[in-house]
């Protein structure tokens, strides 16, 4: 299971859903896994199963004049940082009422990245999932030592409303950054009626017209990117994730995007345990169609299909319209009935059990 935003870790989701099945069939045999796909709890799902350490890092929040308690997951066998940019500029960080993209920056993320390189990383691994920013990767370039100045060479300042004022890049005299992989969970373009304005924007607090000057700030970004760098940002597919800092971390920190469920399927070695599983019982907030690009779901299918697997879904709702052809055969939707999340997903599993367990 993956997390139900706001209610359930992912962790949480898996034992209730035990706790479901067992009540109604005590004799079958269940596996837990929680799963992610570089939204939130990534880091968590990660650490748990490679047995790393957590290094608290107090940085900014989604506001630049906010101060929070992040940090990163550590492997040091492997001499490896996995950073989650949701602790530190994350959407929950806030209250609704301050939730505004075009003010919310991903520097806390670029002093997570900082603190890891000094802290002798030899790789990182960076979720970029459950952000409040649409920034490009801006902020958390700057606090990487980038500049961004407007036509009187004057620093931009933070946030998405600023980016339209970008004129001039200036890097940093030595980055010297270890690799680094942004864990993708959507596979959105930075720009246009599928990128992070457009789509993440209203998400995340921006109103229509704060949406369009968004798109025009991250255009202007990409216009700057490729007039002094030499490099394309705007279509690349999973761009748009973070804000769009997968996409700045292509520019600014060499970084290659790679697929944050596959990464987190290889890491617990999923695939060994569901080849003598019945089904596969996976879930998340809500179950639609962006639950099909790059996210857990998505993952479940694919592994499934190769180990011959029955799939399932519990969601908090289901609004996918033909979900058997996905590869689905079976979709619950928790009942409201003003329960605990954790109480209405026990009773949900019971009814899978006892509709489909025989």
């Amino acid at each position: 299971m993956d997390s139900f935003k706001g209610t359930l870790t992912a962790r949480q989701a898996c034992e209730a859903t035990r706790e479901g099945l067992l009540r109604t069939r005590p004799h079958i045999d269940v596996v837990l896994q929680p799963m992610a796909d570089g939204g939130e709890g990534t880091v968590d799902v990660l650490l748990q199963k490679q047995r790393g350490e957590w290094i608290p890092v107090e940085t900014k929040g989604p506001l630049f004049n906010q101060t929070v308690q992040a940090g990163y997951g550590w492997l040091a066998g492997k001499a490896t940082a996995l950073i989650e940019m949701a602790s530190a500029n994350g959407l929950t960080l806030l209250p609704v009422q301050q939730r505004d993209p075009l003010k919310t920056t991903t520097y806390g993320t670029g002093q997570l990245i900082r603190h890891a390189r000094d802290n002798k990383a030899k790789r990182i691994l960076l979720a970029v999932g459950g952000s409040a920013t649409v920034d490009g990767g801006v902020g958390t370039a700057m606090a990487l030592g980038w500049q961004f100045l407007d036509a009187h060479h004057r620093p931009i300042g933070p946030g998405g409303g600023a980016l339209k004022r970008l004129k001039t890049l200036i890097p940093p005299p030595k980055t010297e950054l270890p690799p680094i992989e942004v864990l993708c969970d959507v596979s959105n373009p930075l720009c246009g009626k599928n990128g992070a304005a457009a789509v993440f924007g209203p998400q995340k607090g921006a109103t229509p017209a704060a949406v369009q000057r968004l798109e025009a700030g991250l255009r202007q970004l990409t216009h700057v990117v490729a007039e002094q760098l030499q490099i394309s940002i705007d279509s690349l597919p999973g761009g748009g994730g973070g804000g769009g800092l997968a996409a700045g971390a292509v520019a600014f920190m060499q970084a290659r995007l790679i697929s944050g469920i596959e990464t987190v399927i290889r890491s617990t070695q999923l695939k060994a345990s569901l080849e003598n599983a019945d089904w596969l019982l996976t879930g998340e907030g809500r179950l639609d169609a962006s639950s099909l690009q790059g996210k857990v779901v998505s993952g479940m299918l694919k592994i499934a299909r190769q180990t011959d697997t029955k799939v399932a879904v519990i969601a908090g709702k289901v609004a996918l319209e033909n979900y058997q052809k996905e590869g689905i055969l079976a979709a619950l939707a928790l009942e409201d009935e003003g329960d605990s999340a954790y109480t209405t997903l026990v009773a949900t599993s019971q009814q899978f059990a006892q509709h489909y367990l025989g």
